[in-house]
């Protein structure tokens, strides 16, 4: 018989090696095992498994494994990998009633190499990528099997967790990560995994940890009691703010405020105000493309990139109020010139005489008459001319006083009015087009052009007023949806 068990037992367990009298041992720290017989020799207590103990077989049709874990230390977050390291101590626990201790011991320790011979549950983690059972000595892990024929499996390890990770809140994110374990052999209905809260790790004082603060983390432990096909720990990452807060939220709202400066200094003082809106425009682009650089990777645009560009538009908008402005007052200069040529050339218009439309016939029936004056012929005009330039006069003064009643109703912008001669450039030709939609429009351009380049400095003084409040309603808007998203997150 021992012969036909020989190569099984080979096969089953290969720390064994044949001793004396034909049987086989396991090498222990506390004794030794003689597999033919199944008799286990330890603290010169004999400890026997039953003939007919099966290692294939659960020890009851719905076994109950409890799975309770204590955290020992958060080793790192790679939020690049998705991926959480701990230091862990495990301990896994079952009844099998097939198995018995000794009189009058509460339990017996086992060897670890035990585990070979009786069943153990096939145990899973869903989401684990690497382990590696912790050693100093010795492996840390134990074997231990008490009265109540419960048998209680201890390992100190170092796991590996694939977390998967959303950062469109980033950095107001919180990280849900979920670690189920539950068997990949049996059935619900043969193997059930539940949480059983355990005491700490012999060695560790104090009570168990569930919070753990790291440079940008606050880690959190939570077991999930709810009826899942496998025992759930939960684990929720929340990035400490303050750092954010101190290295990009804080910079860029200055960057923002220093921008507003600019529309206090003189329009026409273009090197200093383009220098100060230049270089802080620069700041914002270098900040946002750092910031894009050393943060994780989503699929959109991140809570911080939202602010950053919106901080970069502020001063660009800042910047575009200012080429408005240089516009306005070089169109306002232009305007002026035109203004004294315009002013010469109605002067002469009143002057000179009014052209005379007649044919050529008209001219050669139409006699001529003059007297000579210092030898040179001066001819003068025959009683119609003299009406047409009377009329010509009267329609060339009725016009420019229409004309200055209406530019003096239509300059006027909020409480100040502008005042305008009768040589403004803005002369309204008789006729049916001055009151046409686009000569409306063009004079209303003209007018907030007039406004935008004044040399005190209107537009700037609205800019001052309107830039800060849409700044201050922004941040209002913002805070507030990405912090009731982010409180949304913590406690899904």
């Amino acid at each position: 018989m021992r012969t036909l068990l020989l190569p099984l037992l080979l096969l089953l367990t290969p720390d064994l090696y044949p001793v004396d009298g034909g049987g086989f041992s396991l090498s222990s720290s506390k004794g030794f095992l003689e597999c033919a017989s199944q008799i286990l020799y330890m603290d010169q207590d004999a400890y026997q498994l039953p003939t007919n103990y099966s290692r294939n077989i659960p020890p009851d049709k719905n076994t109950t494994v409890y799975i309770g874990i204590n955290v020992n230390r958060v080793s790192g977050v790679d939020e690049n990998r998705e991926e959480i390291t701990l230091d862990v101590f495990l301990q896994v626990s079952w009844e099998d009633m097939r198995l018995n201790v000794p009189f009058n011991k509460s339990h017996i320790d086992l060897p670890w190499e035990f585990r070979q011979l009786i069943w153990m549950p096939d145990l899973y983690i869903w989401q684990l990528q690497t382990m590696k059972i912790l050693s100093v000595l010795q492996e840390m892990a134990s074997l231990r099997l008490y009265a109540n024929h419960t048998v209680s499996v201890s390992i100190g390890a170092t796991i590996t967790i694939k977390c998967e990770m959303d950062f469109v809140l980033y950095p107001l994110d919180v990280q849900n990560c979920a670690i189920d374990f539950s068997s990949y052999k049996y059935t619900r209905e043969d193997v059930r995994f539940v949480w059983r809260e355990v005491a700490p790790w012999s060695g560790i004082s104090g009570e168990q940890r569930r919070e753990f603060r790291l440079p940008k983390y606050v880690v959190t432990f939570v077991t999930d009691k709810s009826e899942h096909s496998a025992a759930r720990l939960q684990i929720k990452l929340s990035r400490e703010l303050r750092g954010y807060l101190l290295e990009s939220y804080l910079p860029s709202s200055l960057f923002v405020i220093i921008s507003w400066g600019s529309f206090c200094v003189i329009p026409e003082i273009v090197p200093g105000r383009m220098v100060l809106l230049v270089t802080t425009l620069l700041s914002l682009v270098t900040m946002f493309d750092t910031v894009s650089t050393n943060s994780p990777d989503a699929l959109e645009l991140k809570c911080i990139e939202v602010w950053l560009i919106s901080c970069t538009i502020f001063v660009f908008l800042a910047l575009l109020e200012y080429f408005v402005v240089l516009f306005g007052i070089r169109y306002d200069k232009s305007w002026s010139r035109r203004r004294q040529d315009l002013r010469r050339a109605a002067s002469a218009a009143q002057l000179a005489p009014p052209p005379l439309h007649i044919n050529h016939s008209q001219r050669l029936s139409t006699p001529v008459t003059g007297t000579p004056q210092g030898g040179v012929f001066s001819p003068q005009l025959s009683v119609e001319d003299e009406g047409l330039k009377q009329q010509f006069s009267h329609q060339t003064i009725q016009r420019l006083t229409s004309s200055e009643r209406r530019l003096r109703r239509d300059n006027k912008v909020g409480c100040e009015t502008r005042t305008i001669s009768k040589d403004s450039p803005i002369l309204e030709m008789p006729g049916d087009a001055s009151d046409s939609f686009l000569s409306r429009f063009a004079t209303k351009v003209d007018h907030g052009v007039m406004f935008c380049g004044a040399q005190h400095g209107a537009l700037d003084r609205y800019a001052l007023m309107v830039f800060p409040l849409c700044f201050l309603l922004f941040t209002i808007i913002y805070w507030t949806t990405y912090l009731s998203e982010a409180h949304k997150a913590m406690h899904d």
